[in-house]
């Protein structure tokens, strides 16, 4: 039994899989440095997007406010708005897919399906929070201009083209007057960090970090002014900036790299790549082919796991969560051999703690860089987003351990971890009312 396990923790340095690999101070330097070039307006794989958005504002009630999340897969729309104590209220809720997840899709019809959506919300607010999950510099003005677009959605066309002007335009052309329409645009990441303040409930918080973990991954952290060097003129203060973390060009192992190969845009987004819920079960299938190819899981075991594939990193997942319940196709690959059951634990436990380790080092970096969080008795909240942070067996409880030890132990800041529902919605709104 002991020798199953050696063997397979050899495999899993050999191709980079162990959270052993993963080097917490020579990461922590580098996320460091990166932020530090995209503040100077020098990026390296760090945008590091200001928002113009202050986290102080207080936010106005009983005023209706229309909300639009492009997520993931999903495109949502809402109407908000917040009671005198704080508390949301959102109604006329409607979910669907997001344009581009399974084809590519020109700017027109984009922003036609967008427009369709909140043409139904359109005469109940003038104020329209859109909560943007994909790389956009943000105006000024509030407008955001899409970047990139990660988590595999096809929509090359729209980048470079504002999108609160041109949902504007597409709701101008049906005959709607806009004159008084207001858009703030802002990352999901942001959002969850401006849903973060709902968390406070008479504690006092040192600072904000809005943190997602799902499809992608991303971060935010609240920066004084006067770092900000690539903006002149910015007055005394702080705001939000969207470090696009998912984009981190992150050192992997043998595996990373040749997962990277066989992703759309191999060589941007490694980091999200090494974490998160889109490509964690793509991750886990290729080591799991390798270990198959080097003998440490057997072929019976790689006849039933054909079967299985491709592996999603729910599947996995379910595997650490009861390795015992027959229904997981997983479990049906390793029965009858203690071996396979063995090696295949090991094999996605370790994936999942590097995962981990990297979210601990990401969250860890935008505590350190804010220079918040030095008062144990104000530690900074971190708000928590997304299924994979929440779902996959292990990882939330992995990265609060190297949260203690690197960012508390070693690092001397403190933090606690809270979880918002419907957190890019509330955030969304918070920031439209509030331009």
């Amino acid at each position: 039994m002991s020798d199953i396990i050696s063997r397979t923790q050899k495999f899993l340095k050999k191709w980079g899989v162990s959270p052993d690999c993963v080097e917490m101070h020579a990461i922590l330097e580098q996320f460091d440095r990166e932020m530090q070039a995209g503040l100077e307006g020098h990026p390296l794989s760090l945008p590091m997007i200001p928002t113009y958005i202050e986290v102080s504002k207080k936010v106005p009630t009983q005023k209706a406010v229309i909300v639009l999340d492009a997520g993931g897969t999903n495109f949502r729309t809402s109407l908000v708005s917040f009671r005198e104590d704080g508390t949301p209220v959102i109604s006329d809720f409607k979910k669907t897919a997001m344009p581009g997840i399974k084809e590519e899709v020109s700017a027109k019809d984009f922003f036609r399906i967008f427009a369709d959506e909140v043409e139904r919300l359109i005469d109940k607010s003038d104020n329209i929070g859109f909560c943007f999950s994909y790389a956009a510099r943000i105006t000024p003005e509030h407008d955001g201009i899409p970047l990139m677009f990660s988590k595999e959605i096809k929509a090359s066309e729209v980048l470079g083209k504002p999108l609160g002007k041109n949902l504007l335009d597409e709701l101008a052309r049906r005959g709607h007057d806009v004159s008084k329409k207001k858009v703030a645009v802002l990352n999901d990441t942001v959002a969850t960090l401006l849903a973060g303040q709902a968390a406070s409930q008479g504690k006092e918080y040192g600072g904000f970090i809005g943190f997602i973990l799902g499809t992608g991954t991303n971060v935010a952290y609240d920066e004084e002014n006067g770092n900000i060097k690539k903006l002149q003129g910015l007055p005394e203060g702080r705001q939000i900036i969207n470090v696009e973390s998912g984009n981190f060009a992150a050192r992997g192992g043998a595996l990373d790299d040749e997962f990277f190969s066989t992703t759309k845009q191999p060589d941007q987004y490694h980091f999200e790549k090494m974490i998160s819920g889109a490509y964690l079960g793509g991750q886990c299938e290729l080591a799991i082919d390798h270990a198959i190819g080097e003998g440490i899981l057997s072929k019976t075991f790689a006849e039933r796991f054909n079967m299985v594939k491709p592996l999603s990193t729910t599947v996995m997942s379910n595997y650490l969560e009861m390795p015992f319940n027959k229904d997981y196709a997983l479990v049906k690959c390793v029965d009858g051999n203690e071996d396979d059951a063995l090696a295949l634990w090991t094999i996605i436990d370790s994936l999942i703690a590097k995962a981990a380790k990297l979210t601990a080092a990401n969250l860890t970096a935008a505590v350190m860089k804010s220079g918040l969080g030095k008062d144990p008795r104000r530690p900074v909240c971190i708000n928590a987003d997304g299924t994979t942070f929440y779902k996959t067996e292990f990882l939330k409880e992995y990265t609060e351990y190297y949260l203690h030890m690197y960012l508390q132990n070693e690092c001397g800041r403190y933090a606690q971890l809270v979880r918002i529902d419907d957190s890019p919605t509330i955030g969304a709104a918070i920031a439209g009312l509030c331009i």
